[in-house]
């Protein structure tokens, strides 16, 4: 089983971190036997509320946050916030070097790019992003492109590109037909004819 954390902070994209917890819960829930177990952690512990008000508790705080294997840092206005507390960037790159999987989704890619580590990648990002991203991490190759899987980082598009991503996660670690399950279970995109 692997453990999916998934980063939360003020100012989130909803759907950044809603997405991905749906696609890796229901991936788990559809078979015999659990696949991830996925959580939610912030600095604190504290609930945190996302761009359009939403509020979310976390699971775990960074005192109490379980082994990471697949970390999902999000994306939302409050990236340009978290890039500038040292604190964060110590934990999340720390997380980078013990989990097997790093993904972002929409303007996550700017934590990454701020820890130098997209230097020499391919990566995406947002499109209204991209030129900020092009600023903190000069030396990606910054795409336009629904995601991009390196290997250890994986970043994706804008928003609702975390789900396909996860998807995409999904299907590497356990084949088309668990992932198609998935999809038609969501009924996400043209999932009849996946």
């Amino acid at each position: 089983m692997y453990n999916v954390g998934i980063y939360l902070f003020n100012d989130i994209e909803l759907l950044d971190f809603a997405g991905p917890h749906e696609v890796y819960s229901v991936t788990s829930e559809l078979n015999s036997f659990e696949l991830f177990n996925v959580f939610t952690v912030t600095k604190d512990g504290k609930e945190i509320k996302s761009v359009n008000g939403l509020k979310a508790v976390p699971d775990y705080s960074f005192a109490d946050c379980p082994d990471i294997d697949i970390f999902v840092i999000p994306g939302g206005v409050g990236t340009r916030a978290e890039i500038e507390k040292p604190e964060i960037l110590e934990w999340i790159l720390g997380k980078y070097h013990s989990s097997a999987i790093t993904m972002s989704v929409c303007s996550g890619a700017r934590i990454l790019g701020k820890l130098g580590l997209l230097n020499g990648l391919e990566c995406t990002t947002h499109h209204e992003v991209m030129e900020h991203l092009s600023e903190i991490a000069p030396e990606a190759r910054i795409v336009d492109k629904r995601f991009v899987d390196t290997g250890k980082i994986m970043t994706s598009g804008g928003i609702s590109a975390g789900i396909d991503l996860s998807l995409h996660v999904v299907e590497k670690l356990f084949g088309r037909e668990v992932m198609k399950k998935t999809v038609q279970y969501m009924e996400y995109g043209d999932w009849r004819n996946i």
